[in-house]
């Protein structure tokens, strides 16, 4: 009889099991933060260049003294910077989860690497960021 009973207790949550498998969202990414730009869209030692999208704008800092074959910037380098490092004029964003429009020019954007580099494409072309200290290459 408890076998019975055991079977009968299996049977009703392996059928009861919903497999929802297919409606689990995506993870949800942000675009804010610091973000570095290479000039060799598949290596990121080499990137000069950091933007920083922070409430709607975004930011622009170049690392000094880095950059180059001999002397390649670290996260420590970009780190180091704070809005006194930020060249003049900035720029705006919006997002929505899968378009960024960056100083009114709308880009399809993705994700890898849990959400460490960033995938954009417009009819001018894509490119890639990375998120400063995301260790993804």
């Amino acid at each position: 009889m408890k076998k019975l009973l055991l079977l009968s207790v299996l049977l009703i949550f392996t059928f009861s099991c919903d497999n929802d498998s297919e409606d689990i969202p995506l993870p949800a990414y942000t675009v804010e933060g610091k973000w570095l730009w290479s000039p060799d869209p598949d290596d990121r030692t080499y990137a000069n260049t950091m933007y920083e999208f922070v409430d709607g704008n975004v930011y622009t800092s170049y690392a000094a003294n880095c950059g180059w074959a001999d002397n390649l910037c670290t996260d420590a380098d970009f780190n180091s910077l704070d809005a006194t490092d930020r060249i003049p004029g900035v720029d705006t964003y919006t997002f929505d989860g899968d378009t960024l429009i960056w100083d009114e020019i709308s880009r399809a954007v993705s994700f890898e690497c849990d959400g460490g580099i960033m995938l954009n494409e417009n009819d001018f072309g894509s490119y890639k960021l990375w998120r400063l200290n995301s260790d993804c290459e």
